[in-house]
This record gives C-alpha cells, sequence and structure tokens, in this order.
C-alpha cells in the first residue's frame, strides 16, 4: 500500500495524490539516471511535469524529497501471516531483498545513505522516515509469534524496545550488506539459514539469565 509521504506542516493549497506520486517516481529515475549530486529540484520537476514551486510546497529540498521518495518504496513491504515465526521471517527478509534488486531503489538508498554520512540532519530523517516506520514488521512479527506461543511475552517494555530495535538492525543490516555490499544473492537457501540463525538467537535471549552463585 503506498502512503503519502510525510512533509512539513505547510498551508496553501490542498495536496495531490497524483503530483505526489509523479513527483517521487520522477525523483527515483533522476537518482538512476543522474546520480545524487547531479540531481536537481529543477529536472524533478521537468520529469514529474510540474512546476519547481509545487516541489518547494511540499518538501523544503533535494534532502526532503530524495528521503521521502526511498521511504514510500519500503512502506510497500509487508508481512503477512504465513504460519509461523520462521516463516514469517524468510518470506519479510525474501520481499526486502526483491526491494533493493529494483534498481530505483538500490540506487536511491545508496544514495541516502552515503549522503547522509556527511549530513546529520539527513540521517535523522533517514531514521524517522524509514528506519522507525520499517520496525511496525518487526513489531508485527513479535505480536504474532507471542499470539502463536512462540516467543514468549516480556514483561519489561524498555527491554521489549532495545529487542526489537536489535532484531530490525540485524534483519536490515545483514540483507543490505548480503544484497549491496558483498552483491550476492539472497535467496531461499540463504534466507532459510540466516532465519535459523536469526532464531537461535532470540530463544537464547528469551532464557532467563543464570543465577549467579
Amino acid at each position: 500500500m503506498r502512503r503519502t509521504p510525510p512533509c512539513a506542516g505547510r498551508k496553501g493549497r490542498p495536496r495531490s495524490a497524483e503530483a505526489d506520486t509523479a513527483i517521487l517516481e520522477a525523483t527515483r529515475a533522476a537518482l538512476v539516471d543522474l546520480g545524487w549530486s547531479k540531481l536537481t529540484m529543477s529536472d524533478v520537476a521537468a520529469r514529474a511535469g510540474v512546476a519547481k514551486t509545487t516541489l518547494y510546497r511540499r518538501w523544503a529540498g533535494k534532502n526532503e524529497l530524495v528521503v521521502d521518495a526511498v521511504a514510500i518504496l519500503f512502506d510497500e513491504l509487508e508481512l503477512p501471516d504465513r504460519g509461523s515465526l520462521a516463516e514469517d521471517a524468510q518470506g519479510v527478509v525474501l520481499q526486502f531483498a526483491a526491494l533493493l534488486e529494483r534498481p530505483e531503489a538500490r540506487t536511491a538508498l545508496m544514495a541516502v545513505v552515503a549522503e547522509s554520512t556527511r549530513d546529520e540532519a539527513l540521517r535523522t530523517r533517514i531514521r524517522h522516515a524509514i528506519v522507525d516506520r520499517q520496525k511496525r514488521l518487526v513489531l508485527e512479527g513479535r505480536r504474532r509469534a507471542q499470539e502463536r506461543g512462540e516467543l514468549p511475552r516480556e514483561a519489561d517494555e524498555s527491554a521489549a524496545s532495545r529487542t526489537a530495535d536489535l532484531i530490525f538492525d540485524v534483519v536490515a543490516g545483514a540483507v543490505v550488506h548480503r544484497s549491496l555490499v558483498s552483491a550476492e544473492p539472497v535467496d531461499e537457501e540463504w534466507a532459510r539459514s540466516f532465519t535459523v540463525l536469526l532464531l537461535g538467537g532470540l530463544a537464547a535471549a528469551s532464557r532467563p539469565a543464570p543465577s549467579a552463585g
């Protein structure tokens, strides 16, 4: 499901979902064709068939625009109930890897991550617009697994939040590294092996710590 990207609350004429879609698609296409350094708001406006002022009413600049163009792709990720935590995890890993195979997703993600190493504000926007929003998949998978009795329910909410953050980091980090850094396939065999490793770690983390003495 596509979502209208977030932007600073600006007053003015109502936003057009069609214009938003055209602008974000044009942004991703421009990234593939031109790369980050050569992409301009003017180029995006021309490709989308809108006035440059239309872009600036929605986004303050290129950084915000590109992050939202990437974020809306990741909003397409879903976690259908496949019957078990292992199957759910494998499914989302393969879905994420398939998304990273798309040139517009691959190029856009690598561009914003590279640029964010020099821009703290951009790094914060990536965290809010992409990372925090996609943690919904971890939370949904964990809730479903707890309802099935595959995982225990945590009494400590802060510990549960830290665990969810760690799971997200492990899954996202492994798939991004495998796909974009190592340039190796994320196929069913790899996803199955990775899931076994992930669930083994979750099981160990769920066990009570041994008492001292």
